[in-house]
């Protein structure tokens, strides 16, 4: 064959380019397994964050359920006191019915109408207006008194 470059010339750019490609290998394999070590370290890093995101997932979960189990209680202790204030306003009601017709002048029953408007103001009501009992006016409960009951219409004037 006919040799067109001499083969010393040859055998150096051969072994140079060995050299080369030698160098360019082991630099690519440097640079993977750096790449497989960065890997390596990125992967426990999302392993880490999806443990923590759990953990995150289920405090929230569990921090949703505590605030419907709190907002449940709130709700059934504030109808337990709605419903505790009517039984006292009722029965506030009653009293003063009841101190009306034995004592129809007394201090008592100014402070618990008083005490009843409190209370009805509490629960975000109106006050009631006393009701006119038709049945006490037809057949009184106890001994109707004209005397007292003219000087209560202004009709008598009260003596000295």
């Amino acid at each position: 064959m006919l040799k067109l470059y001499p083969e010393g010339k040859v055998k150096k750019l051969l072994a140079r380019m060995r050299e080369e490609c030698e160098g360019a290998l082991a630099d690519h394999k440097r640079e993977a397994e750096a790449l497989k070590e960065e890997n390596a370290i990125l992967s426990a890093k999302v392993l880490r964050y999806e443990a923590e995101r759990g953990e995150v997932t289920e405090a929230l979960l569990a921090a949703v359920r505590e605030g419907d189990r709190m907002r449940k209680e709130l709700e059934a202790e504030a109808e337990n006191e709605r419903h505790e204030l009517a039984l006292l306003r009722e029965k506030g009601i009653s009293l003063l019915r009841s101190l009306e017709r034995r004592y129809p002048d007394a201090e008592e029953r100014q402070q618990l109408e008083a005490y009843i408007e409190a209370l009805s103001s509490a629960l975000g009501e109106q006050p009631e207006e006393t009701e006119f009992d038709m049945d006490e006016v037809i057949a009184p409960k106890q001994p109707l008194d004209l005397e007292k009951l003219c000087k209560d219409l202004g009709l008598m004037e009260e003596e000295s």
